[in-house]
């Protein structure tokens, strides 16, 4: 296999992205530019406009991994003459992963040996001379979970130096900090202030449960306020942020669905006010059914009954598997493609039964 078939091979295996409701923040050039000017604290950032961001995700496909291709490489025009590159990793696991800075230092050479033969290739030579500098690099951990992230967030810190070692190689070890954005960090009151639709985005990532989402009490003057100075298209993000925390609470496709209309509409007071009200013990036994028939019907139109041969109990569970991952889209897909679910089942070692 050839390097480009190689990468090509490694972009089909990354493309597909996870539907969190995190890469649907740093997806959208807007919400990001919010992060940026309203979550930062950095005075350089302040006047950073949607436009001024261009995603370069792609070029860096390679250094992605499954486990990491939610993960997102932003380009920051901050004025005419100075750019810099802005990375997030987005950590949504319940476990804080101890290697992110690790990943982050793999990750800028990356960018910094791409910005040298793209420099090379429009100046020969160029990185060799003494004005040749490189971009700075901002580096962010999202973190979504519910444990306190424990990590050090100073790169040398991952690096052995004890007494003996420290006074010898401190000085030839990489030092760089990454800045922790942690949602548990934030107050329900310090995110309402923000009056920003990243803020109400924000909120809803902070959920862990569905208490949690009955007992979100959020000023009607706020909610107000978003859905008159939202644009139609910042309204469809919403609506994908909430059916993906709903998808998370295993809810139906069909509720989901009722529940995001009512942001689509601009009746963001009224979605909360009806989750109040919602059954959702129904809603869940609900899904699950309606997982398990789609994949005994679908599996018949091979022309043999799939689900049947392999049992029943392996699909119910493979399904509530993608289900609790959020992958609604590798569920539909698993339902029809016998291949497709095979690979998966292999994936998650469910054995035939």
């Amino acid at each position: 296999m050839t390097d480009q078939e190689k990468t090509k091979e490694q972009k089909i295996s990354n493309s597909k992205s996870r539907d969190s409701s995190s890469k649907l923040i740093f997806g959208n050039a807007e919400l990001c530019s919010q992060f940026l000017r309203n979550y930062m604290d950095m005075p350089i950032l302040k006047n950073v406009r949607a436009e001024d961001i261009e995603d370069i995700s792609e070029r860096y496909v390679p250094m992605f991994t499954e486990e990491r291709n939610a993960d997102t490489v932003k380009r920051v025009k901050i004025s005419e003459k100075d750019t810099l590159y802005f990375i997030s990793l987005i950590e949504h696991k319940t476990k804080v992963d101890y290697n992110v800075s690790m990943q982050l230092l793999r990750y800028m050479v990356y960018i910094w040996e791409d910005y040298e033969k793209e420099m090379e290739r429009q100046h020969k030579g160029i990185s060799k001379t003494k004005d040749f500098k490189y971009p700075p690099i901002l580096p962010i951990v999202y973190y979504e979970g519910g444990e306190n992230w424990s990590a050090s967030c100073r790169f040398e810190e991952r690096v052995f130096l004890d007494k003996a070692f420290k006074r010898a190689f401190e000085p030839f070890t990489p030092k760089f900090l990454y800045k922790l954005v942690s949602l548990k960090e934030y107050k329900v009151n310090e995110l309402i202030d923000k009056q920003d639709e990243l803020s109400l985005v924000m909120l809803i990532n902070r959920l862990q449960s569905v208490e949690e989402f009955n007992e979100l009490n959020l000023p009607e003057d706020y909610l107000q306020n978003l859905s008159e100075h939202s644009s139609d298209e910042m309204l469809k993000i919403l609506a994908k942020v909430i059916a993906v925390i709903l998808r998370h609470l295993h809810i139906s496709e069909e509720e989901v669905e009722k529940f995001t209309g009512q942001v689509k509409e601009w009746k963001m007071g009224e979605l909360f006010e009806n989750f109040k009200d919602f059954d959702l013990p129904a809603a869940r036994k609900k899904a699950m059914e309606e997982g398990r028939t789609e994949g005994r019907t679908e599996g018949r139109t091979e022309g043999r009954t799939e689900g049947e041969a392999l049992g029943e109990a392996r699909m119910s569970e493979l399904v509530k598997i993608l289900m609790e991952a959020d992958r609604m889209s590798d569920l539909r897909r698993a339902v029809t493609d016998i291949k497709y679910r095979e690979k998966l089942y292999q994936q998650y070692k469910l054995q035939k039964i």
